[in-house]
């Protein structure tokens, strides 16, 4: 029988933050695996590591020592250019603030990653019409965040993290500005995209959230729970 690889493989990750003659231990030997379909939450106190593991997870960074396997390439060693490039294609970022630029409309701010990733004019405007019609925003196409609801622009946001076909889906707090009805409805498109097929990494402090994965990975200053 064939044996199936995980989609990312993190072995004795550490992380450590230098100032000075100072060294703080962020990630003290992190291992897991993750498979390809699969619905993480990543959960934890303040201070827990959480967002330093988020940020190895998402390209965003680099390990101090210990090795990334991402579709079975050690990404650990990467330089910034082949970190951006490799993010560009395989992930796309939810952030609980939307990281929507303010002076762009919701069309606009969807695009963007297809610019980097060299998509043409016509079939990018395409993608993106598509994808804010399927979250029910047509009508908004031109209205800029501040003309929207949190909830209108964490779709957006979405449809973004969608432009370039990722197959991973890297949620930061999603609902961490949303109210309850907003927060359930965005909670509904990100398990409909596991089900479509997305891998779903999610960071969340919110025990309720994490409840909604389909695994829920605990980390306890810089380490995982047993």
């Amino acid at each position: 029988m064939k044996t199936i690889n995980p989609l990312i493989k993190l072995t004795s990750i550490i992380k450590d933050y230098k100032s000075a003659d100072i060294v703080t231990k962020v990630l003290k030997g992190i291992s897991l695996e993750i498979k390809r379909g699969d619905f993480i939450a990543i959960t934890g106190r303040s201070g827990s590591g959480k967002s330093t593991l988020m940020n190895i997870l998402g390209l965003l960074d680099t390990p101090t020592s210990g090795s990334y396997i991402l579709e079975e390439i050690d990404v650990s060693k990467f330089n910034e250019d082949e970190l951006s490039d490799l993010r560009n294609r395989k992930i796309g970022f939810i952030f609980q603030s939307f990281n929507l630029l303010p002076k762009l409309t919701a069309l606009e701010n969807v695009v963007l990653p297809s610019i980097y990733a060299g998509m043409k004019t016509k079939e990018r405007i395409e993608r993106a019409r598509e994808l804010l019609t399927k979250f029910d925003l047509e009508n908004r196409l031109n209205n800029r965040p501040n003309q929207l609801s949190g909830g209108q622009q964490q779709k957006v946001a979405i449809a973004r993290s969608l432009m370039n076909s990722p197959e991973i889906i890297l949620a930061d707090e999603p609902t961490g500005n949303l109210d309850t009805k907003s927060g359930k409805e965005l909670l509904d498109i990100i398990k409909q995209l596991n089900n479509d097929g997305k891998t779903i990494i999610m960071i969340t402090h919110e025990l309720d959230i994490a409840a909604q994965a389909k695994k829920i990975i605990k980390l306890a200053d810089g380490m995982l729970e047993k």
